[in-house]
């Protein structure tokens, strides 16, 4: 389904605030979670896509040295997302740490019956007009008369995937207006943080064609529906960054 394959964000969350870096390069910070949280951090929603799936669980967590948020997924899709507002052109790089306890033996991201993923970062985005097609026009338009404007015109998922090749980018098995791109594969970074920095403007220019795609959620999750299998992961420090500036953890 159009809408559960693209994980889109149905909620009014906070803007995300800028901050700046010790060089003095611009830092969008959206998910610096290094305060003493009870529950979720407010400008973060859990995002039910179904209500017929099992909610992953999410959760703050001080996690060897790492203010984070955890997640649990047991034969469940659940998104943790908030709204952004972030320049691309001034900060293009997203930055994040996380890790993962399991991979997933069944999943596979080639068959919709294996699209599962033990941790994804999701991003979606608004796009000129110009930078859609009719039919691309007329696949939304449908959507979002079903689902209303919550849904996005396009979106890349990052992904901690169990058998494909770092780097390997393939549409969604669900739909092409969403890219998946594989930042971690396999067992061999299992039990630890690890860092990441992807250009979104490159990723998304080189995927919908589009240098002006403007971002307007983020979202981790860990992902088991499809698999039925169990999951634990972990997410921090997610902020944007110049081009050439150096990510801050």
């Amino acid at each position: 389904m159009f809408f559960a394959s693209l994980h889109n964000c149905a909620s009014a969350l906070l803007l995300c605030f800028p901050v700046v870096t010790m060089a003095g390069a611009p830092e969008v910070s959206i998910g610096r979670f290094d305060t003493d949280l009870v529950g979720l951090p407010p400008s973060w929603q859990v995002i039910q896509l179904e209500k017929n799936v099992h909610r992953t669980q999410y959760r703050p967590l001080y996690w060897d040295g790492v203010h984070a948020i955890e997640s649990q997924a047991n034969r469940s899709m659940t998104l943790l997302g908030r709204k952004v507002d972030v320049d691309l052109t001034a900060t293009p790089v997203l930055c994040w740490r996380w890790r993962v306890e399991d991979i997933l033996k069944k999943a596979d991201m080639k068959r919709r019956q294996g699209e599962d993923y033990a941790a994804r970062v999701y991003v979606a985005f608004a796009l000129p007009s110009e930078a859609l097609s009719f039919a691309d026009k007329a696949v939304l338009s449908l959507a979002r008369a079903l689902f209303g404007d919550r849904v996005p015109d396009a979106a890349i998922n990052y992904v901690w995937d169990n058998r494909h090749a770092v780097d390997t980018r393939l549409p969604n098995a669900y739909t092409d207006r969403a890219q998946m791109i594989v930042r971690r594969t396999g067992s061999n970074d299992l039990g630890r943080w690890v860092t990441e920095r992807v250009d979104v403007r490159d990723d998304v220019t080189r995927t919908f064609g589009s240098d002006k795609a403007k971002p307007i959620l983020v979202a981790i999750a860990s992902d088991t529906d499809n698999t039925g299998e169990k999951v634990r992961a972990g997410f921090a420090d997610l902020h944007f960054v110049g081009k050439n500036d150096a990510c801050n953890f």
